[in-house]
């Protein structure tokens, strides 16, 4: 099969190739997911897990990408709640090859099913971008209607979600972000925006949640911002400064099938929007990773043309 390799850490983005690599091997409780559209995350060359396995042996060449949308086309033994011909998408192990492949073995409990309603291309935009932003409103920042939260990047692929679900909620939604994300969050149901090159942030004032993707000198301001019992939850570093009295949390997306089909749901019911970007065939995903010139919204690799 074809797949994007990388061999070299020294090499970086220039280390990633188009090459021919053996079919997965199905382990037990695995599913082989036929790729049809794929999502990746640009700084993955730096995770130890593209690189190693789970005992901390070398993997390469590894194949990056996790967010994969596709069709089943073989059972592991064991496995069970999926069939082949089925549509399904969701996330592959962050230390096992990805979905940047013709076919990818992923185990069955990582991926949901996909209805018809929903194109390959939407599906693979929604895994780590949805999980991550439920994960962190709900399930670590304990938010609830009525609520404030203050989302960083409110136009980027986490904080686009994380607004629509938590105004869905019934939270006062303050968005971040710079001038040019203006309109789009507030499009997505920020009841406020602020521009982080020309606003204080300090002004927002007090809040019940911050959501942080950005990290550094603004993770460390946030701080501030959390009132008395509320959460700083953050999924760029383990945050130094914390809160005064409240709690601060560092957190990885976690697979979640159940909230996976919860998400495809209101995907396919027009409740939420994902932001899609440029859609690029595999031979171009080693460009897609350091683009000339980026686009707004995701970007998604088309593995397989059709249905």
């Amino acid at each position: 099969m074809q797949a994007i390799t990388v061999r070299d850490r020294a090499a970086g983005l220039a280390g990633l190739s188009l090459t021919e690599e053996p079919y997965p091997h199905a382990a037990e409780n695995d599913v082989v997911v036929r790729v049809h559209a794929a999502g990746f995350t640009r700084g993955e060359l730096d995770w130890p897990g593209t690189w190693s396995d789970r005992a901390g042996h070398d993997r390469t060449p590894s194949v990056p990408g996790h967010e994969v949308s596709g069709i089943v086309v073989e059972l592991g033994y064991g496995t069970t709640g999926l069939s082949v011909g089925q549509r399904v998408f969701g996330l592959t192990d962050w230390t096992r090859n990805g979905s940047l492949a013709e076919y990818v073995a992923v185990e069955a409990r990582n991926l949901a099913p996909l209805s018809a309603g929903i194109s390959h291309t939407m599906a693979a935009a929604l895994p780590i971008s949805g999980l991550t932003a439920w994960q962190a409103l709900f399930d670590h920042g304990r938010l609830a209607a009525g609520q404030t939260v203050l989302i960083h990047g409110a136009a980027g692929g986490v904080g686009s979600v994380a607004v629509q679900l938590a105004r869905e909620a019934g939270a006062r939604v303050i968005g971040t972000g710079r001038a040019a994300a203006r309109d789009t969050a507030l499009g997505l149901g920020a009841d406020v925006f602020l521009d982080l090159e020309a606003d204080r942030l300090e002004d927002v004032g007090q809040v019940d949640l911050v959501l942080d993707v950005i990290g550094g000198d603004i993770l460390d301001r946030s701080a501030a911002l959390v009132r008395s019992g509320g959460t700083l939850v953050t999924i760029a570093a383990p945050p130094t400064v914390l809160p005064r009295n409240g709690r601060a949390i560092f957190f990885v997306v976690e697979p979640d099938r159940a909230r996976l089909a919860d998400l495809a749901r209101w995907l396919r019911d027009g409740r939420l929007r994902l932001i899609v970007g440029a859609v690029r065939p595999l031979a171009e995903a080693p460009a897609a990773f350091a683009p000339a010139q980026p686009t707004p919204g995701k970007t998604i690799i088309r593995v397989t043309e059709g249905e």
